[in-house]
């Protein structure tokens, strides 16, 4: 059976929730300024991820250095839809792109990155479909800090309870939020 690509996630009609972990200090000025502030470096691609439990693999469930905080953040779901538009594959796929040459020149000149990893259960173990994380970058990253993050929410003290659940074999599968299959309305 292939591997399915279908983006799930948490959203409503006018948000959708991606995940990024952090550093402490990074974690506490976007909490406290409900954006990212001056510790969140521009200048680099930023990963965004919608699959929770992808992030918590990525994040070690928030045990990894430099990722020990975990944000929940919302953004406008036409921001993602625009940053979805834009993004190109990290890796040649042929069926996508007419030529590797084009596809290489594509990815220099983008500032989205799109890649498809497989997605995760809550132990990590690989799952048989692909979750999405996209890497933005440039001109992107200021729109998603400046204009489509609509709240940032440090979720770390859920994920560490949660971590603790699963290693005490007392996990609720309740407790994961509600993702579901989100429809790209024009990619």
């Amino acid at each position: 059976m292939a591997e399915s690509r279908v983006i799930l996630a948490n959203y409503d009609e006018n948000t959708i929730r991606v995940y990024q972990a952090y550093s402490n200090k990074i974690a506490d000025e976007a909490v406290n300024l409900g954006k990212f502030g001056q510790t969140f470096k521009k200048e680099r691609t930023t990963w965004i991820k919608p699959s929770f439990l992808w992030m918590m693999y990525r994040s070690g469930w928030a045990t990894k250095e430099n990722q020990e905080r975990i944000l929940a953040i919302d953004l406008l779901r036409e921001g993602f839809d625009l940053i979805l538009k834009n993004a190109v594959l990290s890796s040649f796929e042929e069926r996508v792109y007419k030529t590797h040459q084009q596809w290489k020149q594509r990815l220099q000149e983008a500032e989205v990155r799109c890649q498809w990893d497989p997605d995760r259960d809550i132990y990590g173990n690989p799952l048989n479909r692909r979750a999405i994380q996209i890497g933005i970058s440039g001109r992107m990253v200021i729109h998603y800090i400046n204009e489509w993050i609509k709240n940032i929410s440090d979720i770390t003290d859920k994920v560490t309870k949660m971590r603790s659940d699963i290693n005490q074999n007392n996990f609720n599968f309740d407790d994961l939020p509600d993702e579901k299959e989100y429809s790209v309305e024009n990619p």
